[in-house]
């Protein structure tokens, strides 16, 4: 199945040099059309599937909403990335009520065929991984002001006691604080959960406008 890229400025998913950009087909050749960036949102039926890449927002917020009975041809991605890191092989498929089973297993063929691993999921604000972690940061951070221990101390009992691969701690502050910030209180104001409330010192790198 050939996929054709309509690239835009900002894509999270896919930057610049990209393998999956490189391996894109021409526009009248391709069954599935792949829309990264902030763009617009055709419902083209001449593709099998439209994929319209997402940052915080929700599906609908770009393909608009009515009578909760949603769904066409056109499916969101997000591609996991802790903040600037290298993309993840990790991409969370977004679909709506009524999506067309096909659009998905277009979807989900293209980007397994490049190499990616796919998970399908409602539209929900944090999708699965955000709406995982990010409390679980909070809670590490909130033990760091708290005096419960170090840094270093907090990171190596996760990775010893857990298992993780790296700490807390560790992973949140290179995605970035400021990053943090925005996610957890975009949560917070969507779902009301403490547990998503940004931790103090995610509030002092946005004040500072940190990343």
């Amino acid at each position: 199945m050939k996929y054709f890229v309509q690239e835009n400025p900002q894509s999270r998913s896919f930057p610049g040099g990209d393998p999956f950009l490189a391996g894109a087909s021409a526009r009248n050749e391709a069954d599935v059309l792949v829309i990264t960036g902030d763009a617009a949102c055709p419902q083209d039926t001449k593709f099998s599937a439209v994929l319209v890449e997402l940052d915080l927002e929700c599906l609908g917020a770009r393909t608009g909403e009515g009578d909760g009975e949603e769904g066409s041809n056109v499916v969101g991605f997000a591609r996991y990335r802790n903040g600037n890191e290298p993309p993840s092989s990790l991409i969370e498929l977004v679909r709506q009520k009524n999506t067309a089973a096909g659009a998905i297993e277009a979807a989900k063929a293209v980007l397994q065929a490049a190499g990616f691993s796919v998970s399908v999921c409602t539209d929900q604000p944090g999708r699965i991984i955000d709406r995982l972690v990010r409390p679980k940061y909070n809670v590490a951070l909130r033990f760091l002001d708290e005096g419960l221990a170090s840094r270093a101390d907090i990171d190596l009992t996760c990775q010893l006691g857990l298992g993780y691969p790296d700490g807390p701690i560790e992973r949140v502050i290179r995605g970035g604080l400021g990053r943090h910030y925005d996610i957890a209180q975009a949560l917070f104001e969507t779902y009301g959960n403490p547990g998503f409330a940004p931790a103090r010192r995610s509030v002092v790198a946005k004040q500072r406008r940190e990343n």
